[in-house]
C-alpha cells in the first residue's frame, strides 16, 4: 500500500470507499482526555483541500464500531468531514447489553464526565486544518444522542446539535440557557425508552431557554428505529423502521444544510 503522509495527528489505520467525487478514507485516531486515551474514527473525502464543515457523531451505547462508522462515511458523502468520538476510552467495547448498559450508565449519572469526554473530541476535531472550527454540528444515536444534546448544554460553540432517538432528560435543565446551536430532535412516536412525560420535559426546557429547536415524532417508530440491527419486532421497544430511517436522514440533510449557511 502506497505511504501517506496523514496531516492529522494521531495514530491511523486506513479505510478506502469509493465515491462519484474521490475516495472516502477513514482512519482510526488516538487523542487523550486528562489521562484517558480515546480512539475515535476520522473519515473524510481525499479531494478535500480547505477549510470544510464538519459533524461530530456520538455512538450509541455500544461504541465506536461498524454502524456509526458507516453513517460517518454517509456523513463524507454530503460533502462534510465526520469524526466518530469515543465516550469510554481505546480498548472499551462492550460486548453485550449488559455491559453496554453499565458504561452507558456511568456518563448519565455523571453529566460532568459525559461533557469533558465528548468535548474532548470536539477540541481534538477542530485542530484538524482541513476542519472549519466554526462550523461543527454534533449528533448521535440511543445514547449518543442524549450526549450531543448535552454537549449543546454545556454551551459548546456548534451549529447545531442533533438527537436520532436519544434520551432527552438532563439533570441541569436551567443549562439550556447556555445553548447556542440549533437543536433537531428526530424521535420514534412510540419510544418506551423515552416516555411522553420526558418529551414534554425537554420541550418545555426548550421553550423556557428560547432555543431554536426542532423536533419530529415518526408514527409506529420505537427506539433504534435508525439501526437495522435492531431487529423488525417493535413489540420489543427496539426496532428498525425504514420509513422512519430514511425520514429522518432526509430531516438531518436538511438541517445541516441550514446550519453551515
Amino acid at each position: 500500500m502506497k505511504t501517506i503522509q496523514w496531516i492529522f495527528m494521531g495514530v491511523g489505520v486506513l479505510f478506502f470507499v469509493q465515491s462519484s467525487f474521490g475516495a472516502i478514507k477513514g482512519e482510526v485516531v488516538e487523542y487523550r482526555n486528562g489521562d484517558v486515551v480515546c480512539q475515535g474514527y476520522l473519515a473524510y473525502d481525499d479531494a478535500v483541500k480547505s477549510k470544510t464543515p464538519a459533524v461530530v457523531l456520538v455512538h450509541d451505547w455500544l461504541g465506536v464500531g461498524p454502524y456509526v462508522k458507516g453513517r460517518a462515511e454517509q456523513i463524507v458523502r454530503l460533502g462534510y468531514i465526520a469524526f466518530a468520538v469515543d465516550m469510554y476510552g481505546k480498548g472499551v467495547r462492550p460486548r453485550n447489553v449488559t455491559e453496554a448498559s453499565q458504561q452507558a450508565s456511568l456518563y448519565r449519572k455523571d453529566r460532568t464526565l459525559m461533557r469533558k469526554r465528548a468535548l474532548a473530541g470536539l477540541d481534538f476535531l477542530k485542530k484538524n486544518p482541513l476542519v472549519d472550527p466554526k462550523r461543527i454540528v454534533v449528533m448521535g444515536y440511543c445514547f449518543g444522542g442524549g450526549v450531543a444534546l448535552e454537549t449543546a448544554r454545556s454551551g459548546a460553540d456548534l451549529r447545531g446539535a442533533v438527537s436520532f432517538h436519544g434520551n432527552l432528560d438532563t439533570p441541569h435543565p436551567d443549562d439550556a440557557k447556555n445553548i447556542k446551536a440549533k437543536i433537531l430532535v428526530l424521535h420514534g412516536a412510540d419510544d418506551p425508552n423515552v416516555p411522553p412525560e420526558q418529551v414534554l420535559q425537554f420541550q418545555n426546557e426548550m421553550r423556557n431557554a428560547k432555543v431554536d429547536w426542532q423536533m419530529v415524532l415518526y408514527g409506529n417508530a420505537v427506539h433504534s428505529f435508525t439501526n437495522p440491527e435492531a431487529g423488525n419486532d417493535p413489540s420489543k421497544g427496539v426496532a428498525y423502521n425504514q420509513s422512519a430511517d430514511k425520514r429522518s436522514w432526509q430531516a438531518f440533510e436538511s438541517f445541516l444544510k441550514e446550519a453551515f449557511q
